[in-house]
């Protein structure tokens, strides 16, 4: 795999995700929180674990320690947008989580100590200018649910940048899985303990738990990690501020909701911002490798 192809499977990852926003909305029609994460990240855990049994084999403490802390993580930001999703709409909560853009550079340079370029630093200011453009109204009120969604932006963010320290380490593919088993093995216990465990007793909600489990997350998260190989971190999490226009175009064309003027504003600097950041990178490389040959 190169650069190129990378690319568009972190294009297809986000587009997954933008799903999955009105699939979790859904699947809270008929279970709760815990109950539903636990069911999602168990289905796709055996579905990896299944596919991929012979990377298994290899584990080590390295690899169990990571896909533990990356479980976590997972859980809170799953937690965090669920929760989210009560109280403000689908396209919201993307649009919030999408602030991963700008959290991935920042948490970067905070706690690996690592530079900021340029061309990620523009990009970034653009799409978080798109994404406020996207979110804010007239009043610059914030709905309840919004602030747990930004948690959940900020818990994504932390999420990319351990798994590109964990992939220089460890099999990336089998991370990932353990990544999802830690995941379910942590939902179920909290669902024990706060909820009633049930499957899901609805057609939708069938439908919704099967396509969070294989689409949003034995695909999308197997993917990013593999992805990580050839993307950086913080290229990858400005990439990923597509997520909410997928995720307004699939609110708008499955439950009707729709952007205002300035939205689509901001989901235009949204784009920009990503083209220039890729465009910039692109002349960077170019000129290095021109500058190594002369």
């Amino acid at each position: 795999m190169n650069t190129q192809k990378a690319n568009l499977l972190v294009l297809l990852v986000t587009l997954g995700w933008g799903f999955s926003y009105l699939f979790m909305k859904m699947g809270l029609g008929s279970m709760e929180e815990f109950n539903l994460l636990a069911l999602r990240f168990g289905i796709a855990f055996l579905v990896t674990g299944f596919v991929f049994y012979k990377r298994l084999r290899r584990i080590n403490r390295t690899t169990i320690g990571y896909g533990a802390l990356l479980g976590a993580i997972l859980l809170g930001v799953c937690v965090s947008i669920l929760y989210g999703l009560e109280t403000t709409t689908t396209s919201n909560a993307g649009f919030l989580v999408g602030l991963t853009v700008i959290f991935v550079p920042l948490l970067s340079v905070m706690f690996f100590r690592n530079k900021l370029e340029i061309s990620h630093l523009i990009g970034a200011l653009l799409a978080i200018a798109g994404i406020g453009l996207l979110t804010l109204n007239s009043d610059l009120r914030i709905h309840p649910g919004d602030i747990l969604c930004i948690a959940g932006g900020i818990g994504n963010a932390l999420y990319i940048l351990v798994s590109g320290a964990a992939v220089k380490k460890t099999d990336s593919i089998t991370v990932g899985i353990l990544s999802l088993g830690f995941t379910a093995v942590y939902a179920m216990i909290f669902s024990f303990i706060f909820e009633s465990p049930v499957l899901p007793s609805t057609f939708n909600g069938w439908m919704a738990i099967l396509a969070l489990s294989l689409v949003c997350s034995a695909f999308c998260f197997i993917a990013q990690s593999v992805s990580l190989k050839y993307i950086a971190p913080v290229q990858l999490g400005l990439m990923y501020a597509l997520e909410p226009i997928f995720a307004a175009l699939i609110a708008f064309v499955f439950v009707g909701e729709r952007l205002s003027m300035q939205g689509y504003l901001g989901a235009l600097l949204v784009v920009g911002g990503i083209l220039i950041s890729q465009w910039l990178e692109q002349r960077k490389k170019i000129a290095t490798y021109t500058a190594s040959t002369s």
